[in-house]
């Protein structure tokens, strides 16, 4: 089957930079989230993004504006995915909220069309069962941000096609992005699970005395050459988001490990996301768009 039209569900941080790899791909691409104001400041951010890419000549002018013209942004779910032949799902990570995008899509959606979730830690065997096609979903995990991070985990659980995972893989490859596939399941997939484990040992040292969060992230960065340390990177790629995924793994696993640390929960309820809202762990002069 070959692919000519995606659809894209969510225009949060990830999904508003996963259609415009789709545009770019050369592929018609419709965005659809529940808000409005969520479609206009994707629509914002992908201008600004698009708009340096040409001053840094890594685009012209023209490819920036096809990409644009090849883009639809609606709030409604039956526009967007009536015709779409692949469906990528970026909402936030809550099963509960994917299973009810799923099933709405079941509906809307074209019998041919693969699902694929977005979704950093869920497997998608969690959610293909609220669909009538369990061999068209799988796992298809971009990275943060998407329009810069060269690498997606495409994950094929029992109930997936090798067609579907095919097709997954090829469109990774439309969008000029690696694809690594992963044979089964696991909660996390591969790159979340090394840094958690890293994240999870860098807050115990910090909530036990040890170090300084932003000493922590000095040694991750001068002894182990990362190029950002485990705090930096919990604001940058969102702590509300950690903590949802600690929350989904700790309902999956019932280890009291696999639960939000004290210091997630407290940021979390003070509002304090990192970079998008100016305040994480470290505090940042504006909040940053990316």
């Amino acid at each position: 089957m070959t692919i000519e039209q995606v659809a894209v569900i969510g225009a949060g941080s990830m999904g508003h930079q996963i259609a415009m790899l789709s545009a770019l791909a050369g592929l018609q691409t419709n965005v659809q989230d529940m808000s409005l104001d969520s479609l206009d400041e994707a629509k914002t951010k992908l201008t600004k993004i698009m708009d340096k890419w040409v001053r840094k000549q890594k685009i012209t002018a023209e490819a920036r504006d096809d990409a644009f013209g090849r883009l639809m942004f609606t709030t409604d779910l039956r526009e967007a995915a009536s015709d779409a032949d692949f469906v990528i799902e970026a909402v936030v990570e809550k099963l509960e909220v994917k299973r009810k995008v799923f099933t709405e899509l079941d509906e809307v959606a074209p019998k041919h069309a693969v699902f694929a979730t977005n979704s950093s830690t869920i497997v998608s065997s969690l959610i293909a069962d609220a669909t009538s096609r369990p061999g068209k979903v799988c796992n298809m995990h971009f990275f943060f941000p998407p329009l810069v991070m060269d690498c997606v985990e495409v994950v094929k659980g029992d109930h997936t096609s090798d067609e579907t995972i095919q097709l997954a893989m090829n469109v990774c490859d439309q969008m000029n992005r690696t694809a690594i596939l992963l044979q089964k399941e696991i909660s996390g997939f591969v790159a979340n699970r090394i840094l958690f484990a890293i994240q999870k040992e860098a807050m115990a040292l910090y909530e036990e005395g040890y170090a300084d969060f932003k000493d922590i992230d000095k040694i991750t960065r001068k002894a182990l050459g990362h190029p950002i340390g485990p705090f930096e990177l919990m604001d940058l790629s969102g702590i509300d988001v950690g903590y949802y995924v600690m929350q989904q793994r700790y309902a999956e696993s019932g280890d009291p490990n696999d639960q939000p640390s004290r210091t997630l929960i407290e940021k979390v309820e003070a509002g304090e996301f990192g970079r998008k809202t100016g305040k994480g762990f470290y505090t940042y002069s504006h909040k940053v768009n990316n």
